[in-house]
């Protein structure tokens, strides 16, 4: 399984907030400390913001900051709410699946128990825990 640039930018912009409480940050300075394309960020940071993870200021005194608080947010539920797709396979939509062993298929049921499996380890950390070695991620931004 792979996750979208998009959840990993949304789990990077989270990071660098969580990291940075005390002021509010523009997209350009977590772009430029994460990595990423600005343009992209400013699409997650819009979905991050309807998620209601963080809240958004418009102008010079402007940014972005957490909504919540870091302990909060579950990892779990932000990549489950950044990614589109979550089917491993296609059969795992039955709309579109046009395998002919699909009513007798056990790979399936298997990849599906994997995918629940890595959300429960997701669900067992929270932004605050990501976020905890800040002392070590502070300076490893690159803006």
């Amino acid at each position: 399984m792979r996750l979208t640039r998009f959840s990993d930018n949304a789990m990077r912009c989270l990071i660098a907030l969580a990291v940075q409480p005390d002021e509010a940050l523009s997209t350009e300075r977590i772009a430029a400390q994460m990595g990423m394309s600005s343009d992209h960020l400013v699409k997650v940071v819009r979905r991050l913001a309807a998620l209601g993870y963080v809240t958004t200021v418009r102008g010079r005194q402007g940014g972005v900051r957490l909504a919540r608080d870091p302990a909060s947010i579950n990892i779990g539920d932000v990549i489950r709410a950044t990614e589109d797709n979550l089917d491993l396979v296609e059969c795992f939509d039955p709309g579109s699946s046009e395998c002919p062993i699909a009513p007798a298929c056990v790979l399936a049921p298997a990849l599906d128990r994997a995918l629940d499996a890595f959300f429960a380890v997701l669900q067992a950390y929270t932004l605050a825990d990501i976020a905890a070695p800040r002392r070590e991620l502070v300076p490893l931004l690159r803006g």
